[in-house]
Parts: structure tokens; C-alpha cells; sequence
């Protein structure tokens, strides 16, 4: 993908947002005044980042939307591990870094990445329909505890970030969550606008 796919134009307008809480399945959904001061740019001091979900069966045009609560301030995370239909989910303080970050899930075909300052990328890829990994064990902790720690350095008091992640594209539990079709109201059962007219 490219930085004109997730691209929202959301400046000075009312927007729905997922709000996240620790170690929790449940989320809110807030109603904010957007302060985004142009199309790639994150409202980094209210915590409120962009995430994106880009399908993983065929090649449609990804679902943007924005969340609070992950707490970085720099750089992006993504994974294919995303309940239950396992499309590719990333949120991160800059576009730029969505982008590389979802495109290096791509090339992996599948994998958890953490893309950060510099051009720092760490990945940990899940050879097995993007979810599993033929690894040892030992490996697999070793990188996933190795991304969470890039993911805290970046600013987030979550203690798991990428299990957060991969929960926010289910779409049976409350409140607000996103899919590859955007954002979907959980409790009306039915995908609501980013953008509250």
C-alpha cells in the first residue's frame, strides 16, 4: 500500500474513535473534534493514532480509522494476527510508518512488525498462514518480547500492545471496533462513519 490509501481528511470534524483500555477486549467509542493539522498527521499529544486495517484476501482499498489509548509517539506496529478473520492491523503516530510496517507484513506474508525511528524495523514472521511459526519457541519469545519492548520505548503503558492489536478488528465485542470495511458499532451491529455529520 501507499500513504494515499489510508489517507483521512478529518481536520476541524467531529470523528468516531476507539478508545482501549489495559488488558481489556472492551472498547469505547468516543466522539472527538478531529485536530489533525493535515491528511498523514496524528494527534500525537491527545493519543489519538491512526489504525488501519487492510484485508488480507483480496486487494481492496484498506479501512482507516482512529484510536486512543496505545500511547506512542513515534513509529508503527502492525500484525496478521487480528481476531477473527486475521487481516493485517497497524496503528502508529505517522503514516509513513503504517505504511512501511503493513508492507513489511506483506512481504513476509504475515508476521508481527514494529516499525520505528531511522528506518528501524524489527519483525517476527508467522510462516504458517500468518499466524503461526515454525520457529522454536524460544525464538518466537525471544522476538515478540524484543517488539513489545521497541512498541513501550515508543511511549505505550500497555502490557501487551500486540495482543491489544489483534482485538480490535473482532467484531462481536462492545463497543467500537474496525474491520476491513471500517468501523463497526458493535451494539447497533452495523459499520457507522468515521466521520459524525
Amino acid at each position: 500500500i501507499s500513504k494515499p490509501d489510508i489517507a483521512t481528511s478529518v481536520n476541524g470534524k467531529k470523528i468516531r474513535v476507539i478508545e482501549i483500555f489495559d488488558g481489556q477486549l472492551y472498547t469505547t467509542g468516543l466522539e472527538v473534534d478531529a485536530k489533525m493539522p493535515g491528511e498523514d498527521k496524528h494527534d500525537i499529544a491527545g493519543d489519538i493514532l491512526k489504525i488501519v486495517v487492510k484485508e488480507r484476501y483480496n486487494d481492496g482499498k484498506p479501512a482507516a480509522g482512529f484510536v486512543k489509548g496505545f500511547g506512542i509517539k513515534y513509529g508503527a506496529f502492525a500484525s496478521s494476527v487480528a481476531h477473527d478473520s486475521h487481516n493485517i492491523i497497524a496503528v502508529g503516530a505517522d503514516d509513513e510508518s503504517i505504511v512501511r510496517a503493513i508492507n513489511k507484513v506483506v512481504e513476509m506474508k504475515g508476521g508481527l512488525v514494529w516499525c520505528g525511528k531511522d528506518d528501524e524495523v524489527i519483525s517476527l514472521p508467522l510462516n504458517i498462514a500468518g499466524i503461526l511459526s515454525s520457529s522454536p519457541v524460544a525464538e518466537v519469545a525471544a522476538s515478540y518480547k524484543q517488539l513489545t519492548k521497541n512498541v513501550l520505548a515508543a511511549g505505550s503503558q500497555l502490557r501487551a500492545p500486540f495482543m491489544t492489536l489483534s482485538f480490535l478488528a473482532l467484531l462481536v465485542i462492545p463497543e467500537l471496533k474496525i474491520g476491513d470495511r471500517g468501523l463497526f458499532d458493535v451494539n447497533r451491529f452495523c459499520n457507522v462513519p468515521l466521520i459524525i455529520d
